[in-house]
């Protein structure tokens, strides 16, 4: 039997759990809050907006007494913020991350704004991630005072998240290496799943420089570039394979300026998406030995890696994270599922370290980076308290 001061502290646990589900939740003053969020164009290469969504997030945090550092990376990105409760930590029990960027375009906001009716709410970034950073202010500034007491936090937005986050990924290693458990606010899955394992993906440009010459009077004094990127297309397509997850695609090719004339330009965007990280390794150096050895002699190749993230799966650190995620949401009444899932973020990067990453903890969202992208109204507050919640517990496996 439980002791007296176990049922006590078991009583306790369970308030700080329901406290929040008690609290009248305000839809209409979220979306307020929401709205400025969304109607500021921050895509990746509009820094200026990004900074000024940066700006909001910093004035948030402060206003809970958080320490706010404000992190510039390059000139072609807004800035990056680190938030913490214990500004003196040299390690943190939990990170959380957010990215402050979108993919969509300057202008966009001028066409697009935060609209929403009785089921959906829709505008630019509204669910990848706008609604995850407030959810994580949110679940942040409602936790238990002994419990932020207890915890050392620090919240990471990044500004370039939708172009691999190239510029802030090294910043993000590094302080996910010094911490305990990861959590990622990315949207949950259109089926309220949460996601336990994300691809790895790389992209490449590929730009093929030959010779030109009129095709019909002197083609042999020519070399053509889109002869070369064909060789890549149908050589490297090979290695595809489905069964292990690994696929190749070229997803934009240009070249040539008339078809009387031998191409001396051509280029294309590469695509590889992998759940092996090894399988990934023989596939880069097979690419840089095409590069290096081209099959036209008198081809030039530039190679370009753009953006490139590890797989990460689960360890043994993430299956106890999420048995304890499942376990809170049993507590809330709420039936938690998980994905394996294509498409990258930043839990790529702190899951390939080992460090036990979930993904998926915002709101339920869909049609992401596209015109119609939404978020369900009714799963903001259940996954807001579900974070919260996670939050706690994860207070209560810390010594």
């Amino acid at each position: 039997m439980l002791s007296a001061t176990k049922r006590q502290q078991a009583l306790q646990q369970q308030e700080k759990l329901t406290i929040m589900c008690d609290q009248h939740f305000d839809l209409d003053q979220y979306l307020e809050e929401l709205k400025p969020l969304i109607n500021v164009d921050c895509g990746t290469w509009t820094p200026a907006g990004v900074s000024k969504v940066a700006d909001i997030m910093t004035e948030k945090y402060l206003g809970i007494g958080w320490q706010v550092t404000r992190h510039t990376f390059d000139e072609k990105v807004g800035p990056g913020l680190l938030a913490t409760n214990k500004p003196e930590a040299e390690a943190y029990d939990i990170m959380l991350i957010g990215h402050l960027d979108t993919v969509f375009p300057e202008g966009t906001v001028a066409e697009w704004s935060l609209t929403h009716d009785g089921e959906k709410a829709y505008g630019p970034g509204v669910a990848d991630m706008k609604s995850g950073q407030l959810n994580m202010f949110r679940a942040i500034s409602q936790l238990p005072d002994d419990v932020a007491d207890r915890l050392s936090i620090c919240v990471c937005m990044n500004p370039d998240e939708e172009i691999g986050s190239i510029y802030s990924g090294d910043w993000l290693k590094s302080i996910a290496s010094k911490s305990r458990y990861v959590l990622v606010a990315e949207a949950a899955r259109a089926d309220g799943s949460l996601v336990k394992a994300r691809k790895g993906m790389a992209s490449y440009q590929v730009e093929f420089r030959g010779k030109a010459a009129h095709a019909g009077n002197e083609p042999e004094k020519g070399i053509s570039a889109i002869t070369e990127l064909a060789h890549w297309i149908t050589t490297l397509n090979r290695e595809t394979n489905v069964d292990i997850g690994t696929t190749l695609n070229f997803g934009v090719v240009t070249g040539g300026s008339a078809g009387n004339v031998v191409p001396d330009y051509a280029s294309t965007v590469l695509d590889i998406r992998f759940w092996d990280n090894d399988d990934y390794e023989r596939l880069e150096k097979k690419i840089q030995q095409m590069q290096e050895a081209p099959s036209l002699c008198g081809i030039e190749i530039k190679l370009t890696r753009e953006a490139h993230k590890p797989a990460f799966t689960p360890n043994e650190g993430s299956e106890k994270l999420m048995a304890l995620i499942e376990r809170t949401g049993q507590d809330m009444g709420l039936n938690i599922t998980w994905q394996a899932v294509g498409g990258g973020s930043d839990a790529n990067l702190t899951g390939s370290l080992g460090v036990p990453t979930i993904d998926g903890l915002g709101p339920i969202g869909g049609a992401m980076h596209s015109r119609n992208e939404f978020l369900l109204l009714d799963s903001i507050e259940p996954r807001l308290t579900l974070l919260r919640n996670v939050l706690i517990n994860l207070a209560e496996t810390i010594d």
